[in-house]
């Protein structure tokens, strides 16, 4: 990206100010591609005003549009591609090649994808059995990858954690009754509890498998 003529540019402080966010949150938007960012010689980034004022026309249109879940699911996502272009060089992360990446965030986006239904059926029952689903299909892939079981949930309690910390913090983008956002993370977590379970019983099973296990 290159510097146009009539173009403002505002410095990393400046950019965070005009979309009411931390810097670190834009430091963090701006590292994994959410949002694009202009590196001086120096190192040091700058934000186009236009960019910056498409991005929050984009953040302002989830709001109205899709209810307090759609605007969950849609943070989430984002929250959870920041985190990881933050982790490249974690273990459990630096060890995958880009296959098994392409199939963990398929699993990943439908992870996401059940717990929007889930939220928004009132907490279905049913669709658990679905979360057992992608639970088993998430452990099967793991250990196909030779991955350890601490590993596994290592990557999958840091995704959990890009779940939760977005609900913690949907209050400050929409507005939510405190006991309608406690009842949104109960959800999210019967979920990714149930997931987590499964996840284990896969590498418990494959274990008791084993002769002389």
């Amino acid at each position: 990206m290159s510097q146009n003529d009539g173009e403002a540019w505002l410095l990393l402080g400046e950019a965070a100010k005009q979309l009411n966010v931390h810097p670190t949150t834009l430091r963090r938007w701006a590292d994994a591609g959410e949002i694009p960012v202009m590196l001086t010689p120096g190192g040091h980034r700058r934000f186009s005003s236009t960019d910056l004022n498409q991005f929050a026309a984009q953040r302002r249109g989830l709001r109205p549009s899709g209810g307090i879940e759609q605007v969950w699911a849609a943070q989430a996502l984002t929250a959870a591609r920041t985190e990881i272009a933050a982790h490249q060089n974690d273990h459990w992360l630096a060890t995958l090649d880009d296959d098994n990446r392409a199939r963990n965030r398929k699993i990943g986006r439908q992870l996401i994808a059940l717990i929007l239904q889930f939220l928004s059926n009132g907490g279905d029952q049913g669709l658990l059995e679905e979360a057992r689903n992608i639970g088993r299909q998430y452990g099967h892939n793991c250990r196909e990858m030779n991955m350890g079981l601490t590993d596994a949930l290592q990557a999958s309690l840091f995704f959990r954690d890009a779940m939760i910390e977005t609900a913690l913090q949907l209050p400050e983008s929409v507005h939510i009754r405190p006991e309608n956002n406690l009842r949104l993370m109960r959800r999210i977590n019967a979920v990714l509890n149930t997931v987590h379970l499964v996840i284990a019983e896969v590498y418990d099973a494959a274990d008791n498998s084993v002769p002389g296990a």
